[in-house]
């Protein structure tokens, strides 16, 4: 059902069994899959969104990017199927010509959280309300991100991991932990979390001891990688932990850091 009171631009295509809400907009370069719910008072622009997704009230999605850069060049924001974008969630369109904002599919983003330009969310990441992260940041699989937590442009946040509430980040956050803090600090190895997506207990046992070794402090981190490569048993998910920190740019994670700006 589409809302009289709805404002829809010409060009907008919308698919079958779409339920629009009043004074919800519908601006130009507008794609909606089948069975989505855009609630009263949403705005969207320059997006294409995924079949199943609900878009709360006052959620904006498409919307030009924070980025001083930006010169109108045609981008758009993508949103996966089945997610859920609570009230006054944005989501920016990307900036550089053809380039896409990309939230994957089942992604739930709480009120008020912010998906910057540029950004690429994979399947199952939760964004909790005021979760905020800078452009042209990657967020890997079934990520969980604390209330109020702060994340710098250009970094990685790890698959299966969970940042607390009220962090801040500048580095590559380590995938499978626990963190907390400004820095977020990991502190072990999101076991329950890992637990519930079917995870093998020898597996969370061999992450947990590469975690430990790359956290001594008898090592480099280059160094730690290959202890942990010769030591540990090379599962598919602890190379993909070691792989994560060897392909890491900003650096990882791993201790309070002196004098820290946060």
């Amino acid at each position: 059902m589409i809302d009289k009171r709805a404002i829809i631009a010409d060009d907008a295509q919308i698919g079958n069994n779409v339920t629009i809400g009043a004074n919800a907009v519908i601006g130009n370069g507008v794609k909606i899959a089948d069975n989505v719910i855009i609630m009263p008072n949403a705005y969207l622009e320059y997006c294409e969104i995924g079949e199943g997704t609900v878009i709360s009230p006052f959620a904006s999605i498409g919307t030009a990017p924070q980025d001083l850069g930006y010169k109108n060049e045609p981008t758009k924001s993508i949103i996966g199927k089945n997610c859920i974008i609570k009230e006054y969630a944005t989501v920016n369109r990307a900036s550089g010509e053809g380039k896409a904002t990309i939230v994957g599919d089942k992604c739930l983003l709480m009120t008020s959280s912010h998906v910057a330009h540029n950004c690429v969310l994979e399947d199952e990441v939760i964004m909790a309300n005021l979760a905020t992260i800078g452009g042209h940041c990657h967020v890997g699989k079934g990520a969980f991100l604390g209330g109020m937590s702060v994340f710098h442009q250009n970094l990685r946040i790890g698959e299966m991991c969970i940042i607390s509430g009220f962090s801040a980040a500048r580095m590559d956050c380590l995938p499978y932990v626990k963190g907390e803090g400004r820095p977020p600090i990991p502190h072990g190895i999101n076991a329950i979390g890992l637990k519930r997506r079917g995870i093998a207990p020898e597996t969370r046992n061999n992450l947990k001891e590469a975690l430990k070794i790359l956290k001594s402090g008898e090592y480099t981190i280059t160094k730690a990688c290959d202890v942990i490569e010769r030591n540990v048993e090379q599962d598919e998910y602890v190379k993909k932990f070691v792989q994560f920190i060897r392909e890491s740019k900003r650096g990882i994670t791993l201790r309070k850091a002196e004098n820290t700006m946060f």
